[in-house]
């Protein structure tokens, strides 16, 4: 009897945690979304329809398993992502022609009725829903941000509160009803179709009915048979056609999405019963006027659902633009003392440790440390706030501006080019410093830039400046062809495939057998870096090295860590791709390109913080200071969180973003090698889906 009770407990526990079976449960928010979802489940056997009251409910039941899948926005797609739902998008809608995977938040009024969006306060407000993208966080965020709606943060009142003092009555679903933000509601305030004013034709409707003054809506939702009657408020007081959405707009807002639980299959299921199941039964998802609404689980002027790329979470979905708005009206902008730096490797995290403990005044601890496998791991913890900055190459500044992260301090390597103001390294004479990008040889080889092909070649690193992006961009354009594996008989490029020919001679840690670090991108990976990729031409491991100009100096002549015992840089010389070769000192003339610094990048709403404590930090540890810890130093490696050649830090100017800062040659370079999808990261082709999608 036992025997038979375990048999049937283990069977129901098999039955919960199987993988799912062929159905889909969408859930719905009104009853006219539930009549359109139960019109679709009669044509498609395995979907069905749970009915919630809200997205917030429905988002609940998701993680409970009580349904699988809801189309949210941008608003509802940060919550559902939180990490006590951990709900993930999967497919997003595509709008219009071109191809677009975003929309614009503007703010439209009836022409002729003379103000500004500067002129905001004291007028009647239609909106979206509390807490929707372009309804309320995108327009209250933006008047927050421009110190119109004066609000001191959440300890002092919600940000609900400060609306309300600033808008004469608004209508904002899901606000508190019988609040000035629920005044101009024509029904039940709440965020569902019950309110005749939810959602963007809801709110467009407060204003056609003049129950308020300005609608906050997305750049598609007026008519074409209304455009001549609305105008666009823009930001700098000016107003503008309603087809003027792209230079006139308070932001460019990703589209919306479906979300689920993060489980392969099950994404799978919903793609293919969305995308093949239900349109082969004749089923239009985007029409939903035979249903008394528009809308309806999915908007209206979509033309069609476009797959995700793998492993997209709402943080990378979303990008650090839109989430630092978000936090700016939660105030959620982590602790209030330190920050947390991001160290690549077992290396950079003991160098970190000894930073973090040197950092400690008052018993306040100004840096704290995180660590992660490689550079790309740490833009991703910066994205979620585990962790708030790191010091990346061109290449990553590039990657982690498509994330719509900012690039806040410079290195510079000029120590004449450093001013030090109160012992405050600044600007000086506006001048970045830059460096040059390198092919390396031994003297003698016989190895030139025109016979390259077939050799072995070693790299600093996977989608790095001077290790990878300037080189293979140079021989792509040669060659035109992608697979980058064809060129070289082998390499070392840390962070590619493990198992290609790119990684063959990469030596990890050194162990003979079961090395994980091999060609990992990290210190742990000897071959890593410009002074890892030197090491392999010194070596033996390759023929040619592609690091920057002053790795060669900076590791032989009586300056070689003990790999180089004995080197000389008169045995090494450098290949000109205009031909001949010279000696390493003369990069002036014989280089590959003239590539932008290291930067420091981090999230837009604490840039101003991170600036501030890195120039107290080089105060105490940079050049010229008489601590024992040594910021631009490195023990027991080289180019630790910083390059050693660094001789201070300098302030990117407010308001510069990664292609600003990188240049138009860089940039240019680095969207011709975004040819070969093979050259980008995940992490890269997630953030910038909405840019690559459209050009597509």
């Amino acid at each position: 009897m036992k025997l038979l009770l375990l048999a049937a407990l283990l069977g129901c526990l098999a039955t919960v945690f199987a993988a799912p079976a062929n159905s889909v449960k969408w859930c719905v928010i009104s009853s006219q979304e539930h009549l359109k979802c139960s019109a679709l489940a009669a044509q498609a056997p395995g979907f069905s329809c749970v009915r919630r009251e809200n997205s917030l409910d429905c988002i609940i039941a998701i993680r409970a398993g009580e349904a699988d899948a809801i189309t949210l926005d941008g608003g509802d797609i940060y919550i559902a992502g939180l990490n006590n739902y951990n709900l993930h998008p999967i497919i997003t809608e595509e709008y219009g022609s071109p191809s677009d995977t975003y929309f614009y938040a503007v703010a439209v009024a009836k022409k002729n009725t003379g103000f500004g969006f500067q002129d905001l306060r004291g007028k009647k407000s239609c909106h979206t829903g509390l807490g929707k993208s372009v309804g309320w966080n995108i327009p209250i965020g933006t008047l927050v941000a421009m110190n119109l709606i004066q609000w001191q943060g959440i300890d002092e009142q919600p940000v609900e509160e400060a609306v309300s003092e600033f808008f004469l009555k608004s209508c904002a679903p899901g606000a508190t009803r019988g609040t000035k933000l629920c005044e101009l509601c024509k029904g039940d305030c709440s965020r569902s179709h019950t309110e005749p004013y939810y959602g963007y034709d809801g709110a467009f409707q407060c204003l056609v009915e003049d129950a308020g003054e300005v609608a906050f809506v997305k750049h598609l939702t007026v008519p074409d048979s209304e455009k001549a009657n609305y105008e666009l408020l823009c930001k700098d007081n000016r107003r503008a056609p309603i087809d003027s959405y792209k230079t006139c707009n308070l932001a460019r807002v990703p589209a919306h999405a479906v979300v689920t639980r993060k489980d392969p299959e099950l994404a799978e299921l919903i793609w293919t019963m969305l995308n093949s199941t239900l349109p082969q039964q004749g089923v239009n998802l985007f029409a939903s006027e035979a249903y008394g609404a528009k809308n309806l689980m999915f908007k209206d002027s979509a033309t069609r659902l476009v797959k995700l790329p793998p492993n997209a979470d709402s943080y990378l979905y979303l990008g650090a633009e839109y989430m630092s708005v978000i936090r700016s009206l939660k105030q959620d902008w982590g602790p209030n003392g330190g920050i947390k730096w991001c160290a690549v490797g077992h290396a950079g995290t003991t160098k970190c440790d000894m930073w973090s403990i040197n950092s400690i005044e008052n018993d306040v601890t100004s840096i704290e440390c995180e660590n992660a496998p490689s550079v790309e791991e740490c833009l991703k913890k910066i994205m979620r706030r585990e962790a708030d900055a790191v010091a990346v190459d061109g290449g990553h500044v590039y990657t982690a501006g498509k994330c719509g992260l900012v690039p806040a301090m410079v290195e510079q390597y000029d120590a004449e080019l450093c001013s030090f103001s109160g012992g405050l390294c600044e600007i000086s004479g506006a001048t970045a410093s830059s460096y040059y990008a390198v092919a390396v040889v031994k003297k003698g080889s016989g190895v030139t830039w025109e016979n390259l092909q077939g050799k072995r070649s070693c790299h600093t690193g996977i989608g790095r400046t001077a290790g990878w992006n300037i080189p293979m961009g140079l021989i792509h354009k040669r060659t035109g062809d992608c697979d980058f594996t064809k060129f070289f008989s082998s390499s070392c490029v840390p962070g590619a495939d493990p198992n290609s020919k790119l990684c063959a001679q990469c030596a990890g840690t050194g162990n003979i057998l079961g090395d994980e670090f091999k060609c990992k991108a990290s210190a742990e990976e000897k071959y890593y870096g410009f002074n890892g990729a030197f090491r392999c031409l010194v070596e033996g491991a390759g023929d040619v090295a592609f690091i920057k100009h002053t790795t060669v100096l900076e590791n032989s002549d009586g300056n070689s860590p003990s790999w180089a015992s004995g080197l000389r840089s008169a045995d090494y010389e450098l290949i000109c791709p205009g031909g001949g070769s010279v000696p390493v000192s003369e990069y002036s003339r014989c280089h590959l390109a003239r590539v932008p610094p290291h930067a420091v990048v981090t999230r837009p709403e604490i840039r101003n913080k991170v600036i501030d404590i890195l120039k107290k930090q080089q105060v105490q540890f940079g050049t010229g200071s008489d601590s024992f810890f040594k910021l631009f130093q490195s023990e027991g490696g080289k180019n630790l969180l910083f390059q050693d050649s660094t001789k201070c830090l300098q302030t990117i100017h407010t308001g510069t973003n990664y292609e600003q800062f990188l240049g138009q040659e860089y940039v240019d370079a680095m969207t011709s090698l975004r040819q070969c999808s093979d050259t980008t990261s995940d992490l890269e082709k997630i953030c910038s889906f909405h840019s690559w999608h459209q050009n597509k």
